[in-house]
């Protein structure tokens, strides 16, 4: 067991106990449900005084007790929300609906910051300024303002003592990943530690707005002559690590569909260039906004689309690229051998993966959807069968792409809202083909061949010297080779335990027998003994076997 890891965990006790509460509340509610008596009952209620006992499922109690843990538990949560793969749907769809729902700090302690940060009063750095926020998220809130110069915008400052509160959870969760991976095999396979480690990257990046404040020049950048969208405008003198301000973008936002059909804007358009500026971003750029509900997105005057809250954002780096291009396709060309093969590279596999019955699964999935018309597939429900395909086989997708299929799903659900006649499977078309031709370009054929040959060159290289120094070492008599046998010990152990406990009973069954001195009460007071000291051994190796689940076990 690692040290650090139980070093972090005692240095936090205050906040594990926290944790404890929270979690021991809404995990117990089960337990304690048949038990009529009301002043019970009363207790077992979430924050928002709900009752813990009547109906509630366990995917809303985990929300809830992610929400009452605070910020860090709500974006652990809403990172999961894209793990499909990992915890499936039901989960899933509930963390996605984690909002953070807290009060905003003073303006006094926002203005505060903000003068720290950018070196000056808020007099000298605004026209006006609204102490009363526009919205609060738990790692940030929002203030309208006006420059000297009169434009309207927003100053999005990081709430105080966020970053030290995360930074303890950050570590806690991190202390419990690595027990979690060192001592429960079931779990794993899930890669808890690479899970945390992820979201630790992502926490530290929201944390810090200077990230948000580059991901709005690049989306600027890449959409500054599509006329369609609209990315607000960053002033970068008025921007620091806890701090950033932008153009306030006028219009309504998407979430409030009442509004949106009484401005007489056609929806359906609004629809379809949302969705394509996403798959633009996807497809063309690789680097996209990865969180497009509707509240990101505003209505501005002439149906162009306005992107709002850049924090987080998804990339897609060169080589996994590669692989969904080959995915898609084998999907164009209806190659359930191909598909199977390229979820198998893409994921992390099991060793007892049923690859035929993997196939077997994927060729029925491809089947209901083979010949339908375009605008009556759903993507977000096909890209939901086929991650539930891949976790009941237990198959681990790269957080990557396990992010991007969230995206898609969570697109289309909000295409769908503004314009149910909107189909993002029509959309994608053109992308996938552009996708299939780029992926047979010469320029495309060189880039890999030029890769290979380098892959190559190193290995020649290197190959020469390897063996030289092998063979040497082999005619030195320094040549060893070192055996690592897995699971070997319990095997080893539980094999000498039988031959003990069965020699120890035989031998007790000899002195029995000839009723060996001492006696007492005539039977032998050793042969007794032995019984005895063989009937214990023999219980903990049937509890042994019966708990690691069969006799073959190696765990």
């Amino acid at each position: 067991m690692k040290i650090d890891a139980l070093a972090r965990l005692e240095r936090y006790a205050k906040r594990i106990a926290e944790i404890a509460a929270v979690l021991g509340k809404y995990g117990l509610a089960d337990l304690f449900g048949g038990f009529k008596y009301s002043w019970l009952q009363d207790r077992l209620k979430s924050a928002d005084g709900q009752s813990l006992t009547l109906g509630v499922t366990q995917a809303a109690r985990v929300r809830m007790a992610l929400t009452e843990l605070g910020t860090t538990s709500i974006k652990l949560g809403q990172m999961l929300s894209t793990r499909a793969d990992l915890l499936g749907p039901e989960l899933t769809e509930e963390l996605s609906q984690l909002q953070s729902n807290v009060p905003p700090d003073p303006s006094a302690v926002a203005r505060a910051t903000i003068e720290k940060e950018l070196g000056l009063p808020i007099e000298q750095l605004f026209a006006t300024f609204d102490d009363t926020p526009l919205a609060a998220a738990s790692v940030a809130q929002v203030h309208g303002a006006q420059l000297h110069t009169g434009q309207s915008v927003v100053v999005k400052v990081r709430r105080a003592g966020v970053a030290e509160q995360a930074a303890t959870d950050v570590e806690i969760v991190q202390a419990l990943a690595e027990l979690l991976e060192k001592h429960s095999p079931a779990l794993r396979a899930y890669q808890p530690l690479a899970v945390v480690r992820q979201f630790r990257r992502t926490l530290l990046r929201e944390l810090d707005l200077t990230y948000e404040r580059q991901n709005l020049e690049e989306f600027a950048r890449s959409f500054a002559d599509d006329p369609t969208v609209c990315i607000p405008e960053v002033f970068g003198a008025l921007c620091s690590h806890q701090v950033v301000t932008m153009e306030r973008l006028e219009g309504i936002i998407g979430s409030d569909i009442e509004m949106l059909k009484q401005s007489g804007e056609d929806l359906g358009e609004f629809a379809r260039r949302g969705a394509n500026m996403y798959l633009e971003m996807v497809f063309r750029d690789g680097f996209y906004h990865a969180d497009p509900h509707p509240g990101n997105l505003i209505l501005l005057p002439g149906n162009i689309v306005g992107v709002i809250d850049c924090g987080m954002v998804g990339r897609i780096e060169e080589d996994l690229r590669d692989e969904v291009e080959a995915l898609l396709f084998a999907v164009v060309e209806n190659d359930s051998e191909l598909v199977a093969e390229q979820v198998l590279r893409l994921g992390n596999v099991p060793p007892d993966c049923a690859r035929e019955k993997l196939r077997a699964d994927l060729q029925e999935f491809m089947a209901d959807y083979t010949g339908h018309p375009l605008n009556e597939i759903h993507v977000g429900t096909a890209l939901s069968n086929l991650v539930e395909i891949i976790r009941g086989h237990h198959i681990v997708l790269p957080p990557a792409l396990a992010m991007l299929l969230k995206t898609l799903i969570v697109l289309e659900g909000t295409s769908r809202r503004f314009s149910p006649e909107v189909s993002l499977a029509e959309l994608m078309k053109p992308y996938c083909t552009r996708l299939i031709m780029r992926r047979f370009s010469p320029s495309r054929i060189a880039r890999r061949a030029r890769r290979t040959f380098r892959v190559w060159d190193r290995l020649l290289t290197a190959l020469p010297r390897d063996l030289t120094d092998m063979l040497a070492r082999f005619r030195d008599g320094s040549f060893t080779v070192h055996l690592d046998h897995r699971h070997l010990d319990p095997i080893i152990n539980r094999l000498v335990l039988g031959i003990l406990t069965a020699a120890i009973f035989l031998g007790s069954t000899e002195l029995w027998s000839r009723q060996a001195a001492p006696l007492l009460y005539g039977v032998s007071v050793f042969g007794a003994l032995g019984y005895a000291v063989s009937l214990f051994l023999g219980w903990r190796l049937l509890r042994a076997i019966r708990k690691s689940g069969n006799i073959q076990s190696k765990d």
